[in-house]
């Protein structure tokens, strides 16, 4: 094995891991609206020298601003099933959204290269993979890589984005992340 890499680990496993054999990359939702591995996870990779795959950079989908409501997603759509896509949630996840939107106008590039910059922006070691099923938007996810957020705008962000309402997986689902 030259290369190995782990997927929604803790910290205590990612070093537990990494002292049986060096690991790589260690893959995790992470995006302005799942920020939750930056307490304990990003610091340890930082300080192990290991690269971030973060998934779900645009936050399912929901933070390019193109799903206003669940009618705008398939009927079978996993993300019906999620909580943060549910009821009271969605509603309160669509004012993220406006504020994404808000920053991005002002800055000239859409919700979705904002999303995406930011995350660049924050980490150096991150290999962001945006999932797309459009060459339209794969483009665009491309052209995020060329915009710079400068460190007041990165505040302005991060500041300006409520918590997301509701978790990232059902109860279940939950219990078997960053294990």
């Amino acid at each position: 094995m030259r290369h190995l890499g782990l997927s929604e680990a803790s910290a205590e496993t990612i070093r537990r891991a990494h002292a049986v054999h060096p690991i790589t990359a260690v893959q995790s939702e992470y995006s302005l609206w799942s920020r939750d591995i930056e307490d304990e996870i990003i610091p340890t990779l930082r300080e192990l020298g290991i690269g971030l795959v973060p998934y779900s950079p645009l936050g399912r989908g929901f933070l390019s601003g193109r799903i206003r409501s669940l009618d705008d997603l398939d009927p079978d759509d996993f993300r019906r099933r999620s909580p943060r896509f549910m009821g009271e949630n969605f509603d309160r996840n669509l004012e993220v959204v406006a504020r994404v939107e808000e920053i991005a106008t002002e800055k000239g590039v859409t919700p979705g290269q904002l999303a995406l910059a930011w995350v660049l922006a924050r980490e150096e070691h991150a290999v962001p993979i945006p999932g797309t099923k459009r060459v339209a938007y794969l483009e665009e996810n491309v052209a995020a890589a060329e915009i710079t957020l400068t460190d007041d705008e990165r505040a302005r962000i991060e500041e300006a984005l409520p918590e997301p309402a509701g978790d990232r997986y059902d109860e279940t689902s939950m219990r078997l992340i960053n294990g």
